[in-house]
């Protein structure tokens, strides 16, 4: 898709899988794009594109006020934010310490909003903006043993659709992206977190088999490559009317559609019966 205008972006999360693919598509689609994330040097490639790296951390206060005020005082002006850096700590709720619990929360759902809350004052004096939220279909549908990360991304459900509601007024539209099944790294790194959670526990057989799955699945090709993520991002940031919505990759209809045609024990059983399958 052709960008209409140049626009202003800041995207975290931009050092591998959907956030790279996003950052370039949009740098070639002549947007002027900065790319956040924690490791800067990952991100070198994109600038022959133009694109300016950031180095930032969603859970330093600091970083992030920095990297907000340096785009606004090279462009005076932020059009879009793509809220995309996040990662999955699987485990039985029993065994998940409670920092971990909450710095996943800190990640996927408070430095999001913290970044929301950065950007809108520019946003909201020019009239217009948008803001793109990476959620998943895991905040539609629970699976086993990720608990905590179901509950992060259910926050981004509520906490994007309370917001859409709260800037239409002011010009600012307010989606979501949530992907299905997709080739990244990170149900290598869900995997290695459950199977690490859960050793010498109660849970530690079933999650052994779970873990080992997630490793098979994601060393297949049938799951989606990110960029069909960064073909909904960039849809979201160049539409005249952009969706609240973008479902995209593998499953993602399907496992939305299943969870709410079927009674909830019925969910229950089948998600324990089908992490034991064999592959």
């Amino acid at each position: 898709m052709k960008a209409k205008r140049k626009k202003v972006i800041l995207i975290t999360g931009a050092s591998s899988g959907i956030g790279f693919d996003a950052a370039q598509m949009l740098a070639k689609q002549g947007h002027k794009v900065y790319a956040a994330a924690r490791r800067t040097d990952l991100m070198q490639p994109l600038c022959e594109l133009g694109v300016v790296t950031l180095k930032m951390d969603v859970t330093d206060e600091t970083l992030m006020e920095e990297g907000v005020q340096t785009i606004l005082n090279a462009e005076g002006h932020i059009d879009v934010l793509i809220n995309n850096a996040g990662y999955g700590y699987f485990g039985a709720i029993e065994n998940v310490t409670m920092d971990e619990a909450r710095r996943q929360l800190e990640v996927n759902v408070f430095g999001m909003a913290r970044l929301c809350q950065l950007v809108l004052p520019s946003m909201r004096s020019q009239g217009s903006g948008r803001i793109v939220n990476t959620s998943s279909v895991v905040g539609k549908a629970v699976l086993y043993f990720g608990g905590w990360y179901h509950v992060s991304k259910y926050s981004v459900e509520a906490f994007s659709d309370a917001l859409r509601i709260e800037m239409n007024p002011f010009g600012i539209d307010v989606s979501m992206i949530e992907p299905g099944g997709i080739k990244t790294n990170w149900g290598f790194i869900a995997a290695d977190h459950l199977a690490e959670s859960s050793k010498g526990t109660p849970y530690e057989p079933d999650a052994m088999r779970e873990a080992d799955m997630m490793r098979k699945v994601y060393s297949m090709n049938f799951l989606s490559k990110p960029i069909v993520v960064a073909k909904a991002i960039s849809r979201a940031v160049n539409s005249r009317r952009p969706k609240a919505r973008y479902r995209v990759g593998l499953a993602s209809n399907t496992i939305v559609f299943f969870h709410w045609l079927l009674p909830t024990r019925w969910w229950d059983a089948f998600m324990r019966w089908f992490w034991r399958i064999r592959i």
